[in-house]
C-alpha cells in the first residue's frame, strides 16, 4: 500500500470504527476483569463513575458512564467537530454495552500485580481509541476543547481533574486502595503513551563532518533517504561546517551509521528520540 493510500486508510470511516470498537472492549474487559474486582479507581470520568458505583451502587459503571458523558457530547458539537462526536458517541455506546455483556474475572489476586495488569490492558485500550480521529468520551473532549480554544495542555486537564477524584479517594477508601488506585493510573498512561508512539517514533540523526555532501549523496542515492543542511560554526576553530539532519527509524539508522563512517571515521553522528513527525512524507495531522 503506497503511502498516500495509507493515509486516506487511516482517516477512513472502517479503520476508524474498528479502532474505536477493539479500544472499547479492551478497556472494559481490563475494567471488568481487574479494576472492579479491586474496587480500585482510575483516572478519568470512568474513575468517577466506578467511584459513584461503590458508594451508592446505583446503575452499573458503563451505564452512568453513558450519562455522564452527555452534556460532554453537547459542548464537543459545539466547540470541536461533529465528526468528532459522532465518532466518540459510537465509542461510548460501545463501552456500554460492552461494560454490560463482558462478565470475567483474571483471578489476580495482588493488588500490585492487579493493578499493574489492568494498567496495561485499560491503557492499551485507551490508546487504540486515541489512535482513532474519535475519543472515548469523558475528559477527552473536555481536554480537546481546551487545548484548542486555550492551549492548555491535554495532560494538564487529566492532572487537575484526577487530583480532585483522588482526594475524594483519600477520604473515603485505605491507604492501600488509593495507592494501587495511583499505580494503575500510572502504568495506563505509560500504556497508552506506548501504543500512540508505537509506530509514530523516529530517530533525528546529526552527522557534523567535513564531507557532509558526499554523505547526502550516499543517503539519497543507496539509502533513498533525505535530509536537510543546517549552517554551523565549530566554536574552537570557527570555521563554518555543514551539519546534516536526517529523520528515520532504527533498521535504517544503523545502515545510515555504516555508511557515514566509512566515509568519515572521525565524523560526529549524534542520535536524538523523536515522539512524533507529522508532516511530509511522514504521518498526516490528526484535525478532529
Amino acid at each position: 500500500m503506497g503511502f498516500n493510500k495509507w493515509q486516506q486508510f487511516r482517516f477512513s470511516v472502517p479503520w476508524n470504527l474498528f479502532l474505536l470498537t477493539a479500544g472499547a472492549v479492551v478497556f472494559v474487559i481490563g475494567m471488568n476483569g481487574i479494576v472492579i474486582h479491586h474496587s480500585f479507581i482510575p483516572g478519568g470520568l470512568y474513575g468517577l463513575c466506578l467511584f459513584i458505583f461503590y458508594k451508592t451502587n446505583f446503575l452499573s459503571p458503563s451505564i452512568l458512564y453513558l450519562v455522564l458523558n452527555i452534556p460532554f457530547f453537547i459542548l464537543g458539537w459545539m466547540f470541536v467537530s461533529r465528526r468528532f462526536v459522532l465518532y466518540t458517541m459510537y465509542c461510548t455506546a460501545v463501552i456500554t454495552v460492552a461494560g454490560q455483556w463482558i462478565v470475567l474475572d483474571f483471578g489476580v489476586s495482588d493488588q500490585l500485580y492487579a493493578a499493574i495488569a489492568a494498567g496495561c490492558i485499560c491503557g492499551a485500550g485507551s490508546g487504540l481509541i486515541l489512535r482513532s480521529v474519535g475519543a472515548g468520551g469523558g475528559l477527552d473532549i473536555i481536554a480537546i476543547m481546551l487545548n484548542k480554544k486555550y492551549n492548555l495542555g491535554v495532560g494538564r486537564t487529566f492532572l487537575l481533574f484526577n487530583m480532585v477524584l483522588f482526594s475524594l479517594v483519600v477520604v473515603n477508601y485505605s491507604a492501600d486502595i488509593l495507592i494501587a488506585s495511583i499505580i494503575l493510573t500510572y502504568v495506563t498512561t505509560k500504556s497508552l503513551d506506548f501504543l500512540l508512539t508505537l509506530s509514530n517514533q523516529r530517530k533525528i540523526v546529526y552527522v557534523i563532518s567535513d564531507f557532509t555532501s558526499e554523505i547526502a549523496e550516499v543517503m539519497i542515492e543507496d539509502l533513498n533517504m533525505s535530509a536537510t543542511f543546517i549552517k554551523g560554526r565549530g566554536a574552537f576553530s570557527g570555521n563554518d561546517k555543514e551539519i546534516l539532519m536526517a529523520i528515520t527509524n532504527n533498521i535504517q539508522m544503523k545502515r545510515l551509521e555504516e555508511k557515514v563512517f566509512s566515509i568519515d571515521s572521525d565524523a560526529l553522528f549524534i542520535v536524538e528520540n523523536s515522539f512524533d513527525v507529522i508532516g511530509s512524507t511522514f504521518r498526516k495531522r490528526k484535525i478532529y
